[in-house]
């Protein structure tokens, strides 16, 4: 945690070295960019990405900081800034046929978040409808569908019963 000197109202939270992509980092960082923390919270826990749960210990942290260290409430605070930076790419070689090898590259990113108090906040445009209601809306039809499917199937499987028992 790092404090700025110019406010006494932010708290700055770095995670280095991630072992994510910073293409699938920052799809969820897009997502709370400007957000209340109570919104925040609420978002990562319903994404279903791999990703959403490094974040999520990360504004966790930022919370528990800025209340412990400057005494804000977490409550009042939102994410002003948060973003994502490539970091080192660790090359590794897996052994193939014939005595060759194959090079793996292993992506990381350092991810930085910075929690301010809510009296200044900016408000931003919304640019569209976050991930998680169409990822519901697309579980939920899928849901349906095999609901669907499996009545369907159930009807068959009595129909063939009863007339097995009928012969």
């Amino acid at each position: 945690m790092r404090k700025n000197l110019n406010s006494g109202k932010e708290v700055q939270v770095l995670a280095r070295h991630i072992h994510l992509s910073i293409s699938k980092v920052r799809r969820v960082i897009d997502q709370i960019r400007g957000r209340s923390y109570e919104e925040t919270i609420m978002i990562l826990h319903s994404m279903p990405y791999q990703a959403s749960y490094p974040i999520l210990k990360l504004v966790y942290s930022a919370a528990a900081n800025a209340n412990h260290n400057m005494g804000l409430n977490e409550a009042d605070s939102y994410i002003s800034k948060a973003e994502v930076n490539r970091s080192t790419i660790v090359k590794r070689f897996r052994p193939r046929a014939k005595g060759q090898s194959y090079p793996i590259k292993r992506t990381m990113c350092h991810i930085k978040i910075v929690l301010k108090a809510e009296s200044k906040k900016i408000v931003l445009k919304k640019k569209s409808e976050p991930l998680v209601s169409s990822f519901k809306q697309s579980q939920m039809r899928i849901n349906r569908i095999r609901t669907e499917r499996l009545l369907r199937r159930y009807e068959r499987m009595a129909k063939n019963m009863d007339e097995k028992i009928i012969k």
